[in-house]
């Protein structure tokens, strides 16, 4: 049996789950269904906030098949997001990341148009 930090195990996996964020969270379905999504998003805050757990939803969002319930939980895209291998939706852990090559890296991959969802999500 491996084990889970509480945060993972329970992590919201939709907006309607997400608690304390109401404000943020009105905000982002709004933006995904009106197909006004900005081009670059910055969560902030302490830690426990959500702030992981609103960028995953987004991003899963505005890959879904379904942005009139987006997220779906339903389609390729968002099973693909859910298992963590979405090929446009790319993780950075800013605090491993941290060197020259990575950079180059992100922004070389960054060029790329999106191989199975509808946007690219770093």
């Amino acid at each position: 049996m491996s084990k889970q930090a509480l945060y993972q195990k329970y992590r919201s996996a939709n907006f309607e789950e997400v608690v304390g964020q109401e404000y943020i969270v009105q905000s982002i379905k709004n933006a995904v269904r009106e197909h006004k999504v900005g081009h670059a998003y910055l969560f902030c805050g302490p830690r426990g906030t959500g702030k992981t757990t609103m960028a995953r939803l987004l991003a899963k969002a505005v890959n879904c098949e379904h942005p009139e319930k987006a997220p779906c939980e339903e389609c390729d895209n968002c099973k693909a997001a859910n298992n963590g291998t979405h090929p446009d939706i790319i993780e950075i852990n800013a605090a491993n990341e941290t060197h020259v090559e990575d950079i180059r890296d992100l922004i070389d991959r960054s060029k790329l148009a999106p191989m199975q969802g509808h946007h690219k999500v770093y």
